[in-house]
């Protein structure tokens, strides 16, 4: 199997595999124990931590496990709005956020905040201009995506951030970070956002964990889960320990090696685009300036096609975001791609561990069996 959709899913690490082994089989205590057994899982879930941290750039104390993005998404929106909500009813995001955001935000307007969704560029970039026009004084909460997860753009996340703090002192920013988190280099204590939501299945950890970075600016935080007290009393409900420490170890192997895995994804996307442009019929949706996501079209082979062709192949490729079934990509719509070349997109997303071979044989099924079809 060549496995190309790494933006879904990523294969868990053999350090987050013998990690969890080890929760499941050795160090399965309850942190909360106040026995030597209990205690060692404790030690073992605070260098977990600090290890996750390490990864974000963060401080440990400030770092908060979650089940993963969609819930620490869902938490940064619904926390601030419970915090805020009494000083203003506007809230930013933009119209290509994961539906972790989106639908969030369709919840809010229900309750009758005033959502603005800033509009992408054909490129899929959102600017700068774009966010200042929007912000209000009644503005709560801006929530902008680190990478898209379809066409790989990339947001200035830094800047956007400090012209929110400058026009709006009171209002949070929020990022969604889980497609950039150790894709493209950024440190929380220096970005300047409030909340970051990651996830650990992207990163080679295994499914059912993330984390939300609480900033120290926001001294105090609503709480998701009320209960026992865990995770600095926000999130309570007894710490699903094999999950974080795979989680953690996986962020150790990939933070040992991420400057070389950055180059070398790019470097491969790179590659692919030079020889795709040498097909007539095949165009790239976005800017695919993460190092990780290609988005390309080829009009006239509708795209559950070419995803089964590939399969065929033993290639595996995705429609888009694989958390988003049966709808025509909102994304591609917001950026304004035709709605044939929509229809006939799909997504490459790469890893570590993908290699040149794969992308040719990628390369090859296009040219000879896929492009044949579009004519």
């Amino acid at each position: 199997m060549i496995y190309l959709d790494n933006s879904a899913t990523t294969k868990p690490c053999p350090e987050a595999v013998e990690a969890m082994t080890k929760a499941l089989t050795e160090n399965w205590g309850n942190p909360s124990a106040l026995y030597a057994f209990g205690i060692d899982t404790a030690h073992s879930l605070r260098a977990a931590r600090h290890q996750v941290a390490a990864a974000m750039g963060a401080e440990p104390d400030r770092v908060f496990f979650t089940s993963g993005g969609t819930e620490a998404d869902n938490w940064a929106v619904f926390g601030t709005v419970k915090r805020l909500g009494k000083r203003g009813k506007h809230i930013i995001t933009t119209a290509i956020e994961h539906h972790a955001i989106l639908n969030c935000m369709k919840e809010l307007e229900a309750q009758g905040y005033d959502v603005t969704y800033l509009q992408p560029d054909s490129l899929g970039r959102v600017t700068l201009e774009a966010l200042k026009a929007a912000l209000r004084k009644d503005t709560i909460l801006v929530s902008v995506m680190m990478v898209n997860n379809e066409v790989g753009s990339v947001m200035p996340i830094a800047q956007m951030a400090k012209l929110t703090h400058k026009l709006c002192p009171d209002a949070i920013f929020h990022t969604d970070a889980v497609q950039g988190f150790l894709k493209v280099p950024f440190a929380a204590k220096q970005l300047g956002a409030d909340l970051i939501s990651v996830s650990s299945h992207k990163v080679h950890g295994p499914k059912g964990c993330g984390a939300l970075y609480i900033s120290p600016r926001l001294k105090s935080f609503p709480p998701l889960l009320l209960g026992g007290g865990q995770e600095g009393g926000l999130r309570s409900g007894t710490e699903g320990t094999p999950a974080i420490f795979g989680f953690a170890a996986a962020c150790g192997a990939a933070a040992a090696t991420f400057r070389e895995d950055v180059q070398k994804e790019k470097a491969l996307i790179e590659a692919l685009v030079e020889k795709l442009g040498t097909l007539e019929g095949v165009s790239v949706n976005g800017a695919h300036e993460a190092p990780h996501i290609l988005s390309i079209a080829i009009p006239g082979v509708p795209t559950q096609n070419t995803i089964n062709i590939l399969q065929d192949h033993g290639i595996c490729v995705s429609a888009g975001s694989a958390c988003a079934k049966g709808h025509r990509s909102h994304v591609l719509t917001a950026m304004n791609i035709a709605p044939g070349a929509i229809d006939a997109s799909f997504r490459i997303s790469l890893c570590r561990d993908t290699t040149p071979e794969e992308l040719d044989a990628l390369f090859t099924v296009i040219r000879e069996e896929i492009l044949p079809r579009a004519r």
